[in-house]
């Protein structure tokens, strides 16, 4: 896998415990982010990680930028390209040569509230219930077929803050198990289709419906 950030990192930071206690059956070859001041990149280094910079605002314009990111990616040779907070839009060169090789987690129900600033907007707008996706990435900003999600409740006084730290909980469940299941060949897209285990799903799957030991299955 090569992991791509923009920030913290705490996302980076599940995935590497997961592979750690050998809940993933893969290896994060580097971390690399658009950002150098990004937390994300002491939690590889920490991890013994190789990590790089790749900063937009380096290049004459997005195209070039892409095609650089995309070297960057491909020395590593991943199987898996992970975004994890990673907070530009990829373009064309990056997009076709990692189609059904590149995952996403959106911090919404999606396909409510694509874009940014999904806490505040989940409560102007009253919803009863938020949380997050995760997805295969496609040319449709957080568009792509969605894999798995979790949700919690919407609770009276909440805050754009409070709501994001119960969500970002979930998405530390979510997002190691979607990743796990890719590197076990479990998980694939096909004709646009999410399937995991052989099987087409008709809807994305969600935490609260799995059972106990998909989430405390034996490493492997």
């Amino acid at each position: 896998m090569v992991v791509l950030i923009s920030g913290s990192g705490s996302n980076l930071q599940a995935i590497l415990d997961a592979v750690a206690a050998g809940r993933i059956p893969g290896e994060i070859r580097a971390v690399i982010s658009n950002r150098a001041e990004a937390y994300g990149l002491v939690r590889a280094r920490h991890a013994a990680i190789p990590t790089e910079v790749v900063d937009e605002r380096d290049f004459p314009d997005r195209r070039a930028f892409d095609r650089a990111l995309r070297a960057r990616i491909e020395a590593y040779a991943p199987d898996l390209v992970v975004l994890a907070g990673f907070m530009l839009i990829l373009g064309e060169a990056l997009l076709v040569p990692f189609q059904g090789r590149m995952l996403n987690i959106h911090p919404s129900l999606l396909p409510e509230l694509r874009g940014l600033h999904t806490h505040r907007r989940a409560l102007e707008a009253g919803l009863a219930r938020h949380g997050a996706s995760v997805h295969f990435v496609s040319r449709e900003l957080d568009g792509g077929p969605v894999i798995i999600q979790a949700s919690v409740p919407v609770r009276p006084g909440d805050t754009p803050q409070t709501l994001a730290e119960r969500v970002l909980e979930k998405e530390h469940v979510i997002y190691p198990l979607a990743v796990g299941w890719f590197c076990e060949g479990r998980l694939r897209l096909e004709d646009g289709r999410v399937h995991l285990d052989g099987t087409a799903l008709s809807g994305p799957l969600q935490l609260e419906d799995l059972p106990a030991e998909a989430l405390h299955r034996e490493p492997a």
